[in-house]
Formats: structure tokens, C-alpha cells, sequence
């Protein structure tokens, strides 16, 4: 990681010295977190923050400098990327610019949760929890209040984290109101997120492959 955050500092000095830094978008990202010890595991593991909280920097000409402080996805970077350079965003993509929070230093009818899934069938999981390969995956929603992991095969866990930061407590077997709840939110954002590959498009004869916004 320091190797990173030196090399990352030459490019952006180099980008300065040719004069180039204000004409340059510059973005910074990683694919996962590291567990790093955390819940006495490393690598990209679970369903835990550290294996999803990843940095992101942004840095593009006529921009300020700020925070976000709302929930962000890596489905975010391309649709930003695409209003930074004045393109219109594809109506297949499930994330959201960040064009708003760069130039402004906020995010209005932004999402109040992120989501994740994970596929651990490369793992033992056959042989340790006794699952089936194709039922080695969960999915989670994960607001300021709670977190709630689904599991193909599993029992679901919640996690109450403001009084228990570490998920350290199961509180779904407690609370099935509040798994009740989660689930519904969790099962919608997997059908708004389905894949869209040929969906919101059009063929027809007189207009040929077209976006239906333009219907």
C-alpha cells in the first residue's frame, strides 16, 4: 500500500510538472478491501467492511476539493466519467454520476444504502459448510443503521451497527421485522439491477438500435 500511494504520488507531481494537472480527469480506485486481521481473516473474505470499503479520488478539471459522505459504488465511476466528458450516460448503467458532488460538494435523491454480493465458491465451502457450489453466495444491504446478509443456503445475519460497529452480534434470529424489511429492499434492488444488457432499447425497422429515452 505504500508502494501505491508513493508511485500515485509521481504520476500526479509528473501530471504538475507538464502543466497538465488541471486538464486531466484522475481517478483512484481499487477492486477490494483487504481484511488485513480484521475478524482474524485477511484478504477479500465475507461480507465484512473491510473487504468493501475501497478509496475513491476524483480529480478533474473545473471540480473542488471535498468529501462525500454518502454511499458510493464502483457502478458510480462510469456514468461520472462519461458526464466529466459531456457523453450521455447509457440508460443500462445501474450507478449514478458523481458530476453533482464534484462541482457542488453534494448529492441530492442520492441511495440511502450500498450493496454488494459475493460468490465464495472458489473457497472449501462444499466441504466445510456442507453447501452445494451454486449455493456459495450471499448478498448485502448496508445502510447507516443495519446490515443484512443473505445467503443462498444460509441463515441471513443482521448486524446493528451503531450499538455493535464490529458485527460482532447476530441480531436476525431477535429482530424479524427488521430481517422482514431488509430482505423486501434487497430483493427489489436485485430486480431494478437485473441485467439490462438488451432492455430499455428499441429495434424497429425506420429507427434501427436506439435508446428509449428517445422513444
Amino acid at each position: 500500500m505504500s508502494e501505491v500511494d508513493d508511485n500515485i504520488g509521481r504520476l500526479v507531481d509528473a501530471l504538475k510538472t507538464a502543466g497538465e494537472w488541471d486538464n486531466t480527469i484522475f481517478i483512484f480506485t481499487s477492486d477490494h478491501g483487504e481484511q488485513m486481521g480484521d475478524h482474524w481473516m485477511y484478504g477479500k473474505a465475507g461480507f465484512f467492511d473491510q473487504s468493501y470499503h475501497i478509496p475513491l479520488i476524483i480529480h478533474s478539471p473545473e471540480t473542488q476539493a471535498g468529501i462525500c459522505e454518502e454511499f458510493t459504488e464502483h457502478v458510480d465511476i462510469f456514468p461520472t466519467i462519461m458526464d466529466l466528458l459531456d457523453y450521455p450516460v447509457p440508460r443500462q448503467c445501474d450507478g449514478h454520476s458523481l458530476v453533482e458532488q464534484l462541482r457542488s460538494g453534494r448529492l441530492s435523491n442520492w441511495r440511502r444504502a450500498a450493496h454488494y454480493e459475493f460468490d465464495f465458491r472458489h473457497t472449501d465451502a462444499e466441504n466445510v459448510l456442507g453447501l452445494d457450489m451454486e449455493h456459495a453466495c450471499l448478498n448485502v444491504i448496508r445502510d447507516e443503521e443495519y446490515k443484512y446478509v443473505h445467503f443462498a443456503d444460509l441463515p441471513e445475519l443482521l448486524f446493528d451497527l451503531q450499538a455493535d460497529p464490529l458485527e460482532l452480534h447476530n441480531i436476525a434470529p431477535e429482530r424479524p421485522e427488521l430481517v422482514a424489511r431488509y430482505a423486501k429492499q434487497l430483493l427489489s434492488w436485485r430486480m431494478q439491477t437485473t441485467d439490462k444488457t438488451l432492455s430499455h432499447l428499441q429495434i424497429s425497422r425506420n429507427h434501427g438500435l436506439r435508446d428509449m429515452r428517445e422513444a
